[in-house]
């Protein structure tokens, strides 16, 4: 996770969040941060009561966001007065007064002369590119849902999904997914994988790569960019039916989308087996969307394919390997999603699984990368020798 510049308040200042020296290991990372507390008890008896109230301070969050509260704080470093921001809002100075009251013993504004002032925490859910998406997919996505997460876990079963549909994953509905659900949803994935891919291109095209198999490239921005970065590469995506619908009238008419090509293929179909003669075979964001059985035999029929001068590229965000210990806290508050929105049976990987799941199907390990855009790594494998 970058580093985020915050100017509030006329105030500039770095997030000094302490993060993990490049050169320790994800082991001695876990072990740094959490084998012992590291809050006092007053400390740890208010962050027990925000969990407590933390459904009803996500929510004020959220409406003094969408009625530009914090965006007109944001305007002026003396503040506002409580009427003012109740006629900014078009709210009642009491609903105001309510929201104000509920942000400010958050750190999300700040009370200064009967002067309402924007906190940092404001600034951040109001400037963070990241804390956006993830506030939309949240409310949008995950929020009703999440009523049904003991259920889910105790029936190995997407139970909250039944809020949109009848399906047995998100992804068998998100063409029918309502807009503004599918939009957030889109957003979320897209901001976590697009800003990874730049540093990837790097890596994948430092060897001669002519043809490259997108496994599970949903609506095909991989495959644009890697079309887009070299003019001899050809792309097929693997993925649903459905998928490579909603891809080719995407790519249809941009530049190099006559080189993407679609193979229709259900991943948990045990049959299967992948195409081979390809250079490269890419998996970005797409294994842990399936428990961990079931991305080992994916792992293992995608090693079949492969001939020995051909590599898997597996790009995911693995917890244990963060510098930021924030980017640690956003993706393990992710898989209860999975459990309860998505398939109810996969979560994000630590290296340790991942790693493990890679061995299993016969391939070593020949590079990682860590650090690609908000908190990817990159493994490069091969078959072994």
């Amino acid at each position: 996770m970058e580093r985020e510049r915050a100017v509030c308040n006329g105030l500039d200042f770095m997030d000094t969040e302490e993060r993990t020296p490049a050169s320790i290991t994800p082991e001695d990372a876990v072990a740094q941060r959490y084998t012992h507390d590291r809050v006092t008890a007053q400390q740890a008896q208010l962050l027990a009561e925000q969990i407590a109230f933390g459904p009803v301070l996500f929510q004020t969050a959220r409406v003094l966001l969408r009625r530009g509260t914090l965006e007109c704080l944001a305007g002026r470093r003396d503040g506002y007065t409580l009427p003012e921001l109740a006629q900014q809002a078009e709210l009642s100075e009491y609903a105001m007064r309510v929201l104000l009251e509920s942000a400010l013993t958050a750190g999300i504004v700040l009370l200064r002369d009967a002067r309402w002032l924007l906190g940092k925490v404001g600034w951040f859910l109001l400037r963070s590119a990241m804390t956006r998406v993830n506030v939309n997919f949240v409310h949008d996505v995950c929020y009703q849902g999440l009523f049904s997460l003991e259920e889910s876990l105790e029936e190995g079963r997407p139970v909250g999904l039944r809020h949109f549909g009848a399906w047995d994953t998100i992804y068998q509905g998100l063409s029918q997914l309502p807009t503004t659900v599918l939009e957030s949803w889109l957003a979320f994935d897209h901001y976590y994988s697009d800003q990874s891919f730049g540093q990837a291109l790097s890596i994948v095209f430092a060897r001669p790569v002519h043809r490259l198999l997108d496994v599970g490239g949903n609506t095909g921005r991989w495959a644009l960019r890697c079309v887009q970065h070299s003019p001899e590469v050809r792309v097929t995506i693997m993925d649903l039916p459905g998928q490579l619908g909603i891809m080719q009238r995407q790519v249809a008419q941009l530049p190099g989308g006559d080189r993407i090509d679609g193979y229709a293929a259900d991943m948990l179909d045990t049959g299967l087996r992948f195409p081979k003669g390809y250079d490269a075979v890419w998996m970005s964001q797409f294994l842990d969307c399936f428990s961990v059985d079931d991305a080992q035999r994916i792992v293992v029929r995608a090693a079949e394919s492969m001939a020995e001068d051909s590599r898997l590229y597996i790009l995911e965000p693995l917890w244990d390997r963060q510098r930021y210990e924030t980017a640690s806290f956003s993706q393990t508050q992710i898989s209860p999603y999975f459990t309860t929105m998505a398939n109810g049976c996969s979560k994000l990987f630590d290296s340790g699984t991942l790693l493990g799941i890679v061995a299993h199907a016969g391939l070593e390990l020949e590079s990682m990368t860590d650090g690609l855009g908000v908190g990817h790594s990159l493994l490069c494998c091969r078959l072994k020798g």
